[in-house]
Order: C-alpha cells, then sequence, then structure tokens
C-alpha cells in the first residue's frame, strides 16, 4: 500500500498491518497515532523514534508471536507470510548449522525465558548461528537491550515492505 493508503486506513485496519510489524501495543498506537505522515521516511523516523520507549515486557509480549529462528512457520497470516521470507536462507541450511541453531535456541530460551531474536533477513544461516553462539554470553540486560534492537530493525523492514512511497 502507498502512504497515503495507510494514512486513510480506519484505526482497525492500521492496527492490524503496524502489530505485525511489531505485536506491541502502545508502540502500535503511537505509530497510528502520529498520522496522517507526509512520507515513508517520516512514517519510519516517527516509528524508530517509538522503539525507544520500548520495555522488556513490551520484548517479551512481541517475542510472543515470533517464530524460533530455522523453526518452520505455519500460518497464513500476515505475520506468518513476513517470517516465512525473513527465514528465507534458513532453507538452505546445512544439517549441522541448523542442529546447532535448534540447540542455540533451546539454551537461549531456558537462559533468556524467551525466543532468540535476530533479523534473519539478508543474513545467511552461518551468521545467525555465530550471533546466537555470541549472544549466549550477554547478561540479562545486555540481552535484552540487544532483543529490542533486532525487534526494531524487524519492524522497520516490515514498515517499509508494507508501505511504499506516494
Amino acid at each position: 500500500m502507498n502512504i497515503d493508503h495507510f494514512n486513510g486506513l480506519d484505526a482497525a485496519s492500521a492496527r492490524a498491518e503496524v502489530a505485525v510489524w511489531a505485536a506491541i501495543p502502545s508502540w502500535v498506537e503511537a505509530v497510528i497515532g502520529g498520522r496522517p505522515y507526509h512520507d515513508v521516511d517520516d512514517l519510519a523516523v516517527a516509528a524508530a523514534s517509538a522503539t525507544r520507549d520500548w520495555t522488556r515486557a513490551d520484548l517479551d509480549t512481541a517475542l510472543a508471536h515470533h517464530p524460533r529462528i530455522g523453526a518452520r512457520v505455519t500460518g497464513d497470516d500476515a505475520e506468518a507470510a513476513a517470517s516465512r521470507r525473513e527465514q528465507a536462507s534458513m532453507t538452505d541450511a546445512a544439517a549441522d548449522v541448523a542442529a546447532r541453531i535448534a540447540a542455540g535456541n533451546a539454551d537461549y530460551e531456558t537462559r533468556f525465558g524467551r525466543v532468540f531474536l535476530i533479523r534473519a533477513a539478508g543474513r545467511s544461516p552461518e551468521e545467525m548461528l555465530a550471533e546466537l553462539e555470541r549472544r549466549l554470553a550477554n547478561d540479562d540486560e545486555t540481552e535484552a537491550r540487544e532483543a529490542a534492537g533486532q525487534l526494531a530493525e524487524i519492524a522497520l523492514l516490515r514498515l517499509r515492505a508494507a508501505v511504499t512511497p506516494g
């Protein structure tokens, strides 16, 4: 959709669209509450600015909707479709890399109590594995900041994929 269409969506449709980008209710409300936006860049700046208000509870809420890296994504909704696109490189992952990611996911969930989140778009399975292994050494506060940063990157990529100029 173009920016004019996004600006003209009724509140419920706008909420549903923005929640695909990041399912954080306060953020969704901030983004749709800022309409109308002059252009996509204006929307992206406002959305990025609103990510700075994310709390640990917001992160946990959003991650409840994210699949594990390497897991088969099911469903036919917009969020599932976005996750499949973003994790497309995992379909070509070597068996040993996929197994190490699966084991790392389990270790991460035990250590941090939430699913491991990384912006998968543009990353190889080996890059994601290296980041997973590196981040397992983080303390809880550092990891929460990194996960929130990754979620913000995902949200902004999804925003730019969904809303076009003009």
